[in-house]
């Protein structure tokens, strides 16, 4: 079925130029593509390994789809995970980014990867006059299914730019006149401080974390382009996008559901996703979360005017005393001070299990941002409950690979500090000393 769809965009599109590698400086159509794709051996065991961010990348999937076989992909270096015998009918298994946990497994048939392609390009309108630029991981769920299936699939021209950086975006860009780039926020960071962001882009995509307003507002003021926030997950692919010309208002805001994908929130006010891009099953071991084309994600989500506002991560809550409240709104509170650059809430144990966690605020910012002052700031704001109790003063707070901040990491980091190991070996009651 891939292949097969993959042989049609050759007839129709056989001349047009399909893939350019600006790292090697070489350039294929779509008809030199399939030429080469029809060469090697079928992938070992019947499931190929991709990895890189190459043309290389691309042809190692068509092989694998001109011989029925799966794919996984992975990034640069990422060893190869214990997949075993695939149930029947699987082509594609992706690795989950592991945010709300131990990495897993997710099964697709080839008509769920379709579905998600498709559902994307009608969504975001992605043209073949606008060629995607490639500066994300080809092998991420996110630019597996923005890059890598619309060239396959839809025609969509992909220019490797080979890195993220600012020049390479730049060199990538003049290949092009008009153009489409998927990045992540911290990317765009750095492309708008490194003036990096090219006059013909066409298409602004940002997902992967939430996209801050002050950057997709001051993109918009100084280049007159909309970046657009997209919501998805390993397990589904495409869940919200915000299509709106202008920059929205409310962080929380992901935009309208995705063509040919509905999205509720249960009872418990987690997003639910049905489609049939949702994935076949979590592989080895099954879950209940993810089953006959039904999603049910850890986030807490909010339906509005046909609009998703997303409200924090269930599993992220914070208990103190009985009560719960969600990092983000500290979080939110905290990042309004005029001297934090970034800043992570979360909860470690208490000296007294019976009075739940501690919140941890872990902070990077001016020298001006003392945990006092920031006490303060917080108290003016936030119900005295939910004022942090700890305070880390970092240096920075680096997004992953996948372009996240990541609470359990930093929680892991906090928790591992020579001096809590100290207090901890001390006894109780003197767990939390050390600002």
């Amino acid at each position: 079925m891939l292949y097969e769809s993959w042989r049609q965009i050759c007839d129709h599109s056989r001349d047009d130029l399909a893939l350019s590698d600006v790292a090697s400086g070489r350039c294929w159509t779509f008809g030199q593509l399939a030429r080469l794709a029809e060469r090697g051996d079928p992938p070992p065991g019947g499931l190929a390994f991709p990895s890189g961010d190459s043309a290389e990348f691309v042809l190692e999937v068509l092989r694998a789809w001109r011989w029925r076989g799966a794919v996984c992909p992975l990034d640069q270096n990422q060893a190869r995970p214990a997949v075993g015998d695939l149930p029947g009918g699987v082509a594609h298994v992706k690795i989950t980014s592991a945010s709300t946990g131990p990495a897993r497994l997710v099964a697709f048939t080839a008509a769920q990867l379709m579905a998600d392609a498709a559902n994307i390009v009608a969504t975001m309108g992605l043209r073949r006059e606008w060629p995607n630029l490639g500066v994300i991981s080809l092998a991420h769920s996110y630019g597996f299914s923005n890059l890598v299936l619309p060239l396959l699939l839809h025609g969509i021209p992909l220019i490797l730019a080979g890195s993220a950086l600012p020049e390479s975006v730049r060199r990538a860009a003049r290949r092009c006149k008009a153009a489409t780039i998927a990045g992540v926020p911290a990317l765009w960071r750095t492309w708008l401080e490194g003036s990096a962001i090219p006059g013909h882009v066409r298409l602004a995509i940002s997902a992967g974390a939430p996209l801050a307003l002050d950057l997709e507002r001051e993109v918009f003021d100084r280049h007159g382009l909309k970046i657009h926030n997209f919501y998805g997950s390993s397990e589904c692919g495409g869940i919200a996008y915000d299509g709106s010309e202008n920059p929205r208002v409310d962080a929380a805001c992901a935009g309208e559901p995705v063509r040919n994908v509905n999205v509720t929130i249960a009872d418990d006010g987690c997003v639910e996703v049905r489609g049939a891009a949702v994935g076949q099953t979590y592989w080895p071991e099954s879950s209940l979360n993810l089953r006959e084309g039904v999603f049910r994600t850890t986030d807490l989500g909010e339906i509005k005017d046909g609009l998703l506002y997303l409200r924090g991560r269930a599993t992220d809550q914070i208990n103190v005393a009985g009560r719960k409240v969600l990092p983000e709104a500290i979080e939110a509170v905290l990042s309004s001070h005029p001297d934090v650059h970034a800043c992570l809430a979360f909860g470690v144990p208490g000296a007294d299990p019976q009075r739940g966690e501690t919140i941890v605020a872990c902070i990077s910012g001016q020298a001006e941002a003392t945990p006092e002052k920031l006490k303060q700031y917080a108290l003016a704001r936030l119900p005295a409950w939910q004022v942090p109790r700890e305070w880390w003063l970092v240096e920075t707070l680096g997004t992953n690979s996948r372009g996240k901040l990541s609470r359990a990491e930093w929680r892991q980091r906090y928790l591992a500090r020579p001096e809590l190991m100290r207090a901890k070996q001390r006894g109780p009651g003197r767990f939390h000393g050390s600002k």
